[in-house]
């Protein structure tokens, strides 16, 4: 822990020399290969654990045993504030997708410091980063078809398709890989992309994914967080 520096985490970067000595000493740091798990969904949420290495993602499984992402964070990055602050097991479970370390940061370190108004204060602003994040998916899961969806990715993050497998991108997109190699083809069909031949996506008609993101929109929910949760059996 001593090469790696706290307060490039949003919630530890206000604090002072001595509180950031004190989580330091009373952390411990473990090292995870890709797809350990660093805790499942339903265990008890005794520690923060800061991603200090490595790209882990967040997951919850439905009753049906497939995985719906929530989120995927690279390091630096604070996972299991939300289990801990409410005293409850972890809401998803947390997985590493390449070779990475975890500082573990025992809850009762934090506890006793948040009487203090700047420490606090930056615990709310990291809750509320993630509030915005569930907030993302459900809109998506809610409002997107399976082809909105991969419009939507192409317009705003085209590069992912070029760093991650298809069954990687998948998995955040919450599709099966045959259904984005399909909407794949049907785009590549219709000149809308093109994959050249070291397998990089290059868009030839933005306009085109414009579209389809409108055309394609499943409906509009006055409820979309319940009607989500409702759709994928989530507490």
């Amino acid at each position: 822990m001593d090469m790696y520096d706290l307060r490039e985490i949003q919630m530890f970067s206000k604090l002072s020399n001595r509180h950031i000595a004190e989580i330091k000493a009373n952390s411990v740091i473990r090292s995870f290969s890709k797809e350990s798990i660093v805790f499942y969904e339903g265990d008890k949420g005794d520690f923060f654990y800061v991603v200090i290495e490595g790209t882990i993602k967040l997951y919850k499984t439905s009753p049906k045993g497939s995985q719906i992402q929530i989120n995927r964070l690279e390091a630096p990055a604070i996972v299991g504030e939300y289990a801990c602050f409410e005293k409850m097991p972890f809401p998803a479970t947390c997985e590493f997708v390449t070779n990475g370390k975890v500082a573990m940061i025992p809850y009762q370190y934090i506890y006793k410091h948040l009487h203090e108004p700047e420490f606090s204060l930056e615990m709310i602003k990291s809750l509320t980063s993630k509030i915005m994040v569930l907030s993302a998916l459900v809109h998506k899961e809610t409002i997107f078809s399976s082809e909105a969806k991969v419009a939507k990715m192409l317009l705003e993050n085209s590069e992912i398709f070029n760093r991650l497998k298809y069954n990687e991108v998948a998995a955040i997109l919450n599709l099966t890989p045959e259904t984005l190699s399909r909407i794949f083809k049907k785009l590549k069909k219709e000149k809308i992309i093109e994959v050249d031949s070291n397998h990089n996506v290059h868009i030839l008609d933005y306009e085109a994914l414009e579209s389809t993101i409108e055309s394609n929109k499943v409906r509009k929910c006055s409820d979309c967080i319940s009607d989500f949760k409702n759709r994928h059996a989530i507490q």
